[in-house]
């Protein structure tokens, strides 16, 4: 896991601010007081900060304080945040009234507080469900350019280190799009393309699989990797990557020799994308229990600035991890835009 002190380095050497919706939820705080030890992140809270601060006590955390406190009912930029929202949501019949109660929402607050500039990224999901996390999400903040979709993707840190790139991969889509078409393909391909550059640190050599290697079957299944394949390419002319290609062709080099001799990526891939949601997360399980792999994620891709959802079962050390990680995610994004 050498991958995750990189990452967590990279957060410490330029700090980024992450807000934390779920400001009084007990392993949120505890994985707060963590980062501001560390030096990780600038921390945004929001919470009564009364019960905050109580809380902090409570559960004898000593960082807190380091914390920016930010109360959703009482806050100084309140309207300004509300007029945001109207302003955004106007044309969807969203009326000033409703706008300033959303603003209290902590969820909605949170994403308004980086389109408005004040936060860098978002951390959420130990209360609240991937559906409520990704609402607010896509009407404020939105998706990248030239994405419209959003994916997941898996940091999978593997025993074998012939694979990948010391054993480390990136396996997408596992979490959201359930049957991607071509193009929604290509843009998740793009996207974990960015993934592996701004939190992985490598050059991707991404594999768009299949169950078919270069013409070897013939489907539509197969037809639609091809395209997205091709649509990537226009995309992202420079990208290293190949499809559609098996599994066996896109990760071993005596495989690759025969299926799809002179590919760039075949037999050494470090991205794999899957054709459907269904496949992809199968295989992340099935690598992380039979193989005993290290999964880490889901990393959410496509949005116009790092927001990331948590299991409800995460634990204090999954939402330390996904600080890091949108903070990374964060510098990338900064770094594009220069």
């Amino acid at each position: 896991m050498d991958l995750m002190h990189d990452i967590i380095a990279r957060a410490k050497a330029n700090k980024q601010r992450i807000v934390l919706p779920e400001g009084t939820e007990e392993r949120t705080l505890r994985a707060a007081d963590r980062l501001l030890a560390d030096g990780v992140a600038d921390i945004i809270l929001i919470g009564n900060p009364v019960e905050i601060n109580e809380l902090a006590t409570t559960f004898g955390l000593n960082h807190i304080g380091k914390a920016t406190l930010v109360d959703p009912k009482n806050n100084e930029k309140k309207a300004v945040y509300a007029d945001l929202l109207f302003e955004l949501r106007k044309k969807k019949g969203m009326t000033p009234e409703q706008a300033t109660a959303l603003a209290e929402d902590p969820l909605y607050l949170a994403c308004l507080m980086i389109k408005n500039g004040d936060a860098d990224g978002e951390i959420a999901g130990a209360q609240n469900t991937t559906g409520n996390v990704l609402r607010p999400a896509l009407q404020i903040i939105k998706t990248a350019p030239g994405i419209s979709c959003v994916s997941g993707a898996f940091l999978m840190f593997l025993k074998d280190k012939s694979y990948g790139d010391d054993g480390v991969m990136v396996f997408a889509d596992c979490a959201v799009m359930p049957n991607p078409t071509a193009p929604e393909l290509a843009q998740i391909a793009v996207a974990t393309a960015e993934t592996a550059r701004s939190i992985v640190g490598v050059e991707p050599r991404i594999a768009m699989l299949s169950f078919s290697t270069k013409g070897s079957a013939s489907h539509e299944m197969v037809d639609k990797v091809t395209e997205a394949t091709r649509l990537a390419h226009e995309m992202e002319p420079d990208l290293k990557l190949d499809g559609e290609l098996q599994a066996d062709a896109a990760l071993v080099a005596s495989v690759a020799t025969q299926k799809a001799p002179g590919s760039t990526v075949a037999g050494h891939a470090n991205v794999l994308v899957f054709p459907s949601l269904e496949v992809g997360n199968i295989a992340y399980k099935l690598v992380q229990r039979l193989a005993g792999a290290e999964a880490v994620g889901p990393i959410l891709q496509g949005m116009a600035a790092p927001v990331n959802d948590l299991s409800r079962g995460c634990s204090v050390d999954d939402i330390y991890k996904m600080v890091a990680i949108a903070a990374n995610q964060s510098i990338g994004l900064k770094a594009r835009k220069n």
